[in-house]
């Protein structure tokens, strides 16, 4: 599976890095999620710069970043398969010394730069954090993953200004992509936004086991698509939206994608409208009206009662 999306990283324009798994204790001295105190540090370092064992990718690929946009290679596409270490707060014990300490498998994509530049065909255009959520999905598609198994929310990992995390309804986290904190990038000396995505490769690879990624044939029965027109709180974001409408037809809703938002002085205070597409399709047979109106119907009616 690891050589199967290596492939597809680089057909899409990315290079791969390897990079140490010992790093700078420093780099985690102002975080909370990946706190200090669960670093796995070496005994007898050889200097302060490779002193502890890194609990993410993150730094790594910004030191790589670093490197190539000081010598005039800032449009990068970064991908890294390595372990993560970190042990228990609550420090070694005596007894089942092994217990105290964690090994994950993690895969790290990174973006930054221009997306195209010097094109006579078009314009320069800047990467973007959903150009990275672009490729993300690309992955969870290839690998069998049905969306509507997961929930989408926001992060809360403070080495983001902003992210979102992919995960099961237990709570287990198998990915988070956003946009790198600029205090970070500043401590790095890189200049443009950085994009950064992480999966937990490990965690990924078990709730993927039983999957079968086949071919079918393409469905012989029309699609049926309908558009509803959504007026929320400002606090209500389109992940809700897919979320509620994933979580009330599992089977037959094949796409939720937003097409516009509209906040402006013709609504009242503190709302926006949403214009959003839902694409049914039963493989079975042509799905007639009524089976269409009574989903839509589900899907209205938990809009209404789970997001006002």
């Amino acid at each position: 599976m690891e050589n199967l999306i290596a492939e597809q990283l680089i057909g899409q324009g990315f290079q791969e890095i390897l990079n140490n798994s010992l790093t700078k204790e420093a780099y985690y001295e102002t975080l909370s999620y990946y706190s200090k105190n669960k670093l796995v540090k070496v005994l007898n370092p050889l200097s302060n710069d490779l002193n502890v064992m890194r609990q993410c990718l993150l730094f790594g690929g910004l030191e790589s970043i670093s490197h190539n946009a000081n010598r005039k290679n800032p449009n990068l596409k970064f991908f890294e398969f390595g372990n993560c270490y970190s042990m228990t707060s609550n420090g070694i014990n005596p007894e089942k010394p092994l217990s105290s300490y964690h090994e994950e498998s993690h895969l790290g994509l990174w973006i930054t730069g221009n997306k195209v530049e010097g094109s006579w065909a078009h314009p320069n255009e800047e990467t973007s954090v959903y150009e990275l959520k672009g490729y993300v999905f690309g992955i969870l598609s290839r690998l069998g993953v049905q969306m509507g198994a997961f929930v989408l929310s926001n992060g809360n990992n403070d080495i983001f200004s902003k992210s979102l995390l992919v995960s099961d309804r237990s709570g287990k986290i198998f990915m988070e992509l956003g946009i790198i904190r600029k205090s970070t990038l500043i401590e790095f000396g890189i200049e443009n936004d950085v994009y950064y995505a992480d999966f937990n490769w490990g965690a990924l690879m078990k709730n993927i086991r039983k999957n079968k990624v086949t071919f079918t044939d393409i469905c012989k029965f029309p699609y049926v698509r309908r558009d509803l027109a959504l007026l929320v709180d400002k606090a209500v974001e389109f992940k809700d939206i897919e979320n509620v409408a994933r979580s009330t037809e599992k089977k037959l809703l094949k796409k939720v994608e937003l097409f516009d938002v509209y906040e402006g002085e013709h609504l009242e205070k503190g709302k926006k409208s949403y214009a959003v597409n839902f694409t049914l399709q039963d493989e079975s047979k042509t799905m007639n009206d009524k089976t269409t109106d009574a989903i839509m119907q589900k899907i209205i009616k938990n809009l209404e009662s789970k997001l006002g």
